[in-house]
């Protein structure tokens, strides 16, 4: 009883503190005040959950918060549990009970344990792909549901309201009151007394400020043109009774009302219900009418042609006002009118250059203009309107009786622009067609208008004015990517003829034409060299460079001075459209507008760009690097306020010795040089210590300002209209809320996606993963982290707590998400915000691109390492951690789970069918009634063919904000153009470079380039970079297969076969063949000829010391066991353990032989190894006897290959005669050995020190040798033959850039390379 006692006290002494702890999670605010308390009686009743470390306190989550993610994993697993029982295990429980029970049948080779009483290998093989989907299926179910709450969210949120121009047309009306409401501060209380309508005419003016710079901001990028500018616009003031809307909202408005007028006989209250029934209609009447008399009044100088004006314009107000309108004036006449202005507004917003010769015409028109008002127009009292009009020209002319009348015109006004904006703006309300409802037309500049217009009615903080808004700051690393093209570049032809410059011609007509539209001046006023700078930087901006970069962020400093104008300026200056107005008497308004709008912008803001190599660059001799300074230092001097932090590297005397110092010097634009601000000793080099990136980061960051800091990356790009919003969203620091958000999340925008089909999956895929993705990770589940750059940081925060980048090597390879960690870790709070999105490119190739996902995979493998992971995970409770689980190391570890999936599947398929354990238990009688359910175990793995799911969130984003119908079309156009291909790829990217980081370590950055890729990559080139992570693996399961389908074909049908195993071989086709699918002129005759060339004096090389991988075989060859050097004992006996189950074949096909006459021996597998020392003997031989024989004894060698062939020929000619040897037998033993030789060569690399040292080195490399060049031939022979045929070349061109296509890509002329004349 004693016993009892005290193991009951013992499990009670266990249990306490775990019953505290449910209780404790059920108040997460009283578990984080207690977890942060120091007091010694709370640390001793908390000792079973506060952490020792100072990191990991606290952080709970509030209640609500705690609430929404724990009721999304159980609906989640309340789900997969029961899917995962009904679907995957209860099936199998039956046909388990009945394979146990059933007799064992006789194997089909030797089996080691006969006497085992039930079917326990069998069971084991049908239940372990169960038990590894059982694990993976998670992932899927995490997919169905983020989907599901994300698109719930991102409809709560307003998104995709406004996603078409017909869209916004309806509710422009509603964008200038929503502009005021979120991007004006609100108004002081003095302001607030003034009544509605001056507010509102003061919002809108504040938001044609707006929404010009915006339009205007296109027009500079050349998304749209001159004409559609013009359309765009809105009037800084309107001089109208209406508001001037901006003319696409009016298109067809005046013809269509005229048209209605012409004919229109039910009166005048009829006619103008229907226009007033449209109020962009009645607005452009109105307008039209108002202008029309202010420009003729204008216009004319004699005061009597203005009387006649003013009389017109009586009888026209009158006639409204007394509904006589339609008995006043003769409506069918109006289209002449209207045809005649438009006439006379084409004259006055012509270019003159006689203007004698125009003022003639002009006042023809006029006269014209005003005998159809007065003759055709006007019905009774133009007789009244005659007298009047004879006696006002007798007393103003009774000096000149023959001056004419409308002859007197002020011509000087066409130098006034305010004046001549008006004829421009009732021009096109008199001209404007139906085809002005799709301006604009390019697809870029309608995506920013429609969600720079639908933000404005989501959620944000209200916006403070400049002066008190949080200052902030803008940091971005740069090493040596391009900063500016050269005119070299941008001529320089690919091995088709294709310069850069011809192909984004191609790609972009419509911004070349409008490029051509905004520069086009006369040739005497442009020189060659500033038509060639304007041609590289139009270029620049359309790929990932420095400068596209720089240009976006400074649009941070324009929207500043815009919103300060705003802020300052009184109502005339908003009102006149004038960004600078003359001083007052007051001091402090002696400033002009535009200069304290400059010096609060520079207050409130500052960018630093950190060129870690600048300085060497300044040095540099070579010319690219040169060029690289040259262009940032052009930078520097086009934005006086951009700041540029490099690492010098200088010799200094310490005690008479020569050292090296290095410093972080801050640079400035000078006159015509930088000039240096800071200069900061460094106690070392920090890219010795540290990864490239980040330490490029951290020795900046003590140059940037401000409470504030946002990290954007090189290939990023800014929007003037996204940055009038920065207030808002540095406001959410500021947000009363339970805990102030630490790391602001910003959505992004892919501009790479128009490239090609594979730079579209690529946007598409990342487009979902930083909308819907983060945005399901930041809200409900709260794990969001740091996944890029445009998020910003509490710059103050982050610097009291270890800066924004760990940068130790290795390890912190994926700096960006380390800072969420850290973040996180020390109480932080990551937000994410959708109203406000910035620029980002993506890889565009297929090589680009897997070296990404490599390098992303690459840096999960060592998350999973590292102890930031496992003390989140700890410090979480179960439902927030099963969240960072599958948002962060989870998905990659599912990934690698999935192929290994098929790994087990497909060697428990070849146990199955080798032993012959498969033919007899489908032939067992007792097995019958339950095949159906065996045949859905056989194909469970079919289940990882619902990894298709994992496209959803991006379908349902794109639902979300283009509407759903377009995102089926999208769909099915990705899976037309092989999608399903291409992410199947990567999936074999992900998980071989995760599993090669979690076993061996060692992962490293790689630099995937940020160019356009409009080249063929090579054979050889592809081969080196997915031999091993997709080649070998994909010939390893299509041997699988063959072996599957051959020895079981007996006694299973192939309909059953193919259900089994048609996911199986749609891996296979994608993991051999998607690089040269996705490869430009992949399947071109010559180009495939030129490959295998290539490949063969790339195969045929010698490797040594300084001969690289691309060069050589042999040195690609040692550079692949790289990561075999340094890796520890249990990594390599794991890697001789995975090579020993490419004996199984051996040990299967041997027995299933002819020659074997249904042996079972063991001494049939020690004959089959016989033969396999025997075969590498041989091969030995000929390798000693080329190197020795080869050169000085020809004759001799020759005579040896000769009595080797001899021999050849006598054992096989005895083994078919007298042992019974088939043809058969020959292609079984190939299949057998040749994963066997490769078993040996997977061990001969793992134990490469002791085979060096016993002298078999050069044998294993001559060995590997020949299994590549077997690798190569089979890979090879498929293309050769699609190559033969040239419509598989202009199909593949079609599947490559059917976007571009789309968008009038010629690229059948492209890849030709024949150029239009008409390039420049």
């Amino acid at each position: 009883m004693a016993g009892s006692a005290a193991f009951n006290f013992a499990i009670a002494i266990y249990i306490i503190p775990n019953i505290l702890a449910a209780l404790l999670f059920m108040v997460p605010p009283l578990r984080r005040t207690l977890e942060r308390s120091n007091n010694r009686l709370i640390t001793l009743l908390m000792w079973w959950s506060q952490p020792k470390l100072y990191v990991g306190r606290g952080m709970h989550e509030d209640m609500f918060s705690l609430l929404k993610y724990t009721l999304f994993w159980i609906l989640l697993l309340i789900s997969k549990l029961s899917f995962s029982y009904y679907v995957e295990i209860y099936p199998l429980v039956e046909p388990t009970k009945v394979i146990m029970t059933a007799g064992i049948g006789s194997y089909e080779w030797h089996e080691f344990f006969p006497y085992l009483k039930h079917n326990m290998g069998v069971v084991i093989t049908i239940w372990a792909p169960i038990v590894l989907v059982y694990f993976m299926d998670a992932q899927i179910w995490y997919a169905i549901f983020s989907t599901i709450f994300g698109g719930i969210q991102g409809a709560f949120s307003h998104l995709g309201e406004i996603r078409t121009l017909g869209m916004l047309r309806s509710r422009f009306e509603s964008v200038p009151s929503a502009f005021s409401e979120r991007l004006v501060p609100p108004p002081l209380k003095a302001e607030s007394s003034r009544n509605e309508e001056e507010v509102e005419r003061r919002n809108i003016a504040k938001f044609s400020h707006v929404w010009n710079g915006f339009i205007n901001s296109l027009r500079q990028e050349d998304l749209i043109s001159n004409n559609e500018k013009d359309l765009l616009l809105v009037p800084y003031s309107s001089g109208v009774s209406v508001v001037q809307w901006p003319p696409f909202l009016l298109a067809s408005k005046i013809p269509i009302a005229l048209d209605m007028a012409k004919d229109f006989k039910k009166g005048d209250a009829e006619l103008f219900k229907k226009i007033k029934n449209d109020r962009y209609m009645s607005a452009a009447v109105t307008e039209c009418y108002e202008t029309l008399r202010d420009i003729l009044y204008s216009l004319l100088v004699d005061e009597a042609d203005r009387h006649v004006i003013r009389q017109i314009c009586h009888t026209v107000d009158t006639s409204i006002q007394q509904r006589k309108f339609l008995s006043n004036f003769k409506t069918s006449e109006l289209p002449q009118l209207s045809s005649k202005l438009e006439r006379l507004l084409t004259l006055l917003k012509g270019d003159h250059e006689d203007l004698n010769s125009s003022r003639t015409q002009i006042i023809n028109v006029l006269q014209d203009i005003m005998e159809i008002i007065q003759q055709d127009v006007m019905t009774s009292g133009h007789g009244t309107l005659d007298k009047a009009q004879a006696d006002t020209y007798e007393h103003a002319n009774k000096h000149d009786k023959t001056k004419l009348k409308f002859a007197n015109i002020n011509l000087d006004l066409m130098g006034n622009k305010s004046w001549m904006e008006k004829v421009v703006r009732l021009h096109l309300l008199l001209t404007v067609k139906e085809s002005a409802i799709n301006v604009p037309t390019n697809l870029d500049a309608r995506r920013r208008i429609t969600f720079f217009a639908n933000s404005l009615f989501m959620r944000m903080p209200t916006a403070p004015k400049v002066r008190q808004m949080l200052p902030f700051s803008v940091l971005t690393p740069y090493y040596k990517e391009e900063v500016l093209y050269s005119e070299e570049e941008l001529n320089k032809e690919n091995e088709d003829g294709i310069t850069i410059l011809f192909y984004l011609q191609k790609i972009y007509p419509d911004e070349w034409r409008n490029f051509m539209e905004r520069v086009s001046r006369p040739k005497d006023e442009t020189s060659e060299k500033e038509m060639m700078d304007s041609v590289r930087q139009w270029v620049s901006y359309r790929g990932q460079t420095l400068s596209r970069t720089v240009r976006g962020m400074m649009y941070y400093r324009q929207a500043l001075e815009l919103q300060c104008f705003l802020d300052m300026a009184e109502d005339h200056a908003i009102l006149g459209g004038s960004r600078t107005i003359s001083p007052d008497k007051n001091y402090h308004d002696q400033v002009a507008y535009a200069q304290r709008s400059e010096a609060i912008a520079d207050m409130k803001f500052t960018y630093v760009v950190s060129c870690q190599i600048y300085g060497m660059q300044k040095k540099s001799s070579v010319a690219h690097d040169k060029s690289c300074y040259q262009n940032i230092l052009n930078l520097m001097l086009l934005y006086p306020s951009l700041r540029v932090a490099y690492i010098d590297e200088r010799e200094e005397k310490v005690n008479e010795k020569p050292e090296k110092a290095y410093y972080s010097v801050l640079v400035k634009g000078g006159d015509k040089l930088d000039e240096e601000i800071y200069r900061i000793k460094l106690p070392g080099k920090p890219t010795d210590i540290g990864e490239g990136k980040p330490e490029n980061q951290n020795h900046a960051i003590i140059f940037t300002r401000g409470e504030a800091l946002q990290t954007i990356d090189m290939n990023q790009d800014n929007y003037l209209e996204e940055a009038f919003k920065i207030r808002n969203v540095l406001g959410e620091f500021i947000k009363s809320r339970h805990r102030p958000p630490t790391i602001l999340g910003l959505r992004e925008h892919i501009f790479t996606g128009s490239v090609s089909s594979l730079a579209w999956f690529m946007s598409n895929q990342e487009t979902s993963f930083v909308t819907i993705g983060q945005r399901i990770l930041a809200d409900p589940l709260k794990v969001r982290f740091h996944y890029g750059h445009p998020d910003i940081f509490d710059r103050i925060f982050h610097l009291t707590r270890g800066g924004i980048s760990k940068a130790s090597k290795g390890i912190n390879l994926s700096e960006d998400i380390f800072a969420g960690y850290n973040s996180t870790l020390r109480g932080g709070n990551v937000t994410h915000h959708e109203y406000i999105q910035v620029g980002k490119g993506r890889d565009v190739g297929m090589n680009q691109i897997s070296q990404f996902e490599a390098k992303v995979a690459n840096g999960n493998g060592e998350q999973t390492l590292c102890r930031d992971v496992y003390r989140l995970g700890r410090r979480f409770d179960f439902y927030r951690m099963l969240s960072f689980y599958f948002t962060t190391v989870g998905f990659y570890f599912s990934s690698m789970v999935t192929v290994l999936t098929v790994y087990v599947f497909l060697y428990g398929r070849l146990y199955l069918v080798m032993s012959g354990l498969e033919g007899s238990i489908l032939e067992n009688p007792s097995v019958q009634p339950n095949i159906k359910s065996l045949e859905s175990a056989l194909a469970s793995q079919s289940v990882f063919q619902l990894g298709l799911l994992l496209v959803l969130p991006m379908i349902m984003e794109i639902g979300l904000e283009k509407g759903f119908r377009t995102a089926l079309g999208e769909f099915i156009i990705m899976q037309l153009q092989l999608a399903s291909v291409f992410f199947t790829f990567q999936l074999g990217t992900k998980a071989h470079y995760y599993g090669r980081t979690i076993l061996h370590g060692g992962s490293k950055y790689r630099a995937t380039g940020r160019g356009f890729v409009v080249f063929h990559a090579k054979f050889a080139e592809n081969y080196r970079m997915y031999s091993r992570s997709h080649f070998v693996k994909g010939l390893e399961m299509m041997i699988l297969l063959v072996v599957y389908q051959v020895y079981g074909r007996s006694y299973r049908s192939s309909t059953l076969y193919l259900f089994v195993t048609f996911s199986m071989w749609f891996l296979v086709a994608s993991w051999l063949f998607a690089p040269f699918v996705f490869n430009p002129s992949g399947f071109e005759w010559q180009k495939t000829v030129d490959d295998w060339t290539d490949w063969q004096k790339w195969m045929g090389n010698r490797g040594g010391i300084g001969i690289s991988v691309d060069r050589s075989w042999e040195s690609w060859w040692e550079s692949e066991q790289e990561h075999l050097k340094h890796t520890s004992i249990r990594a390599r006996l794991l890697e001789i353990i995975l090579a020993l189950r490419f004996l199984i074949f051996q040990y299967g096909i041997v027995y299933h032989l002819n020659i074997a006459h249904h042996s079972r021996s063991i001494l049939v597998y020690g004959l089959s190894w016989l033969v396999m020392l025997i075969v590498l003997l041989v091969l030995k031989m000929v390798s000693m006897g080329r190197r020795k024989f080869g050169t000085d004894f020809q004759l001799m060698f020759r005579i040896l290959k000769v009595l080797l062939f001899l021999g050849f020929l006598s054992v096989m000619t005895v083994l078919f005669v007298v042992c019974g040897l088939t043809v058969p037998d020959v292609f079984a033993s190939i299949l057998g050995f040749m994963p066997t030789g490769w078993s040996i060569l997977l061990i001969g690399q793992a134990t490469k020190p002791l085979v060096k040292r016993v002298g078999f080195w050069d044998s294993i490399r001559e060995l590997g040798r020949a299994y590549e060049y077997v690798m190569g031939l089979v890979l090879f022979a498929p293309i050769a033959v699609l190559a033969w045929f040239p419509f598989v070349s202009e199909f593949q061109t079609r599947l490559l850039f059917n976007q571009a296509f789309s968008r009038g890509l010629q690229i059948s002329r492209i890849l030709a390379g024949r150029k239009d004349s008409n390039t420049y």
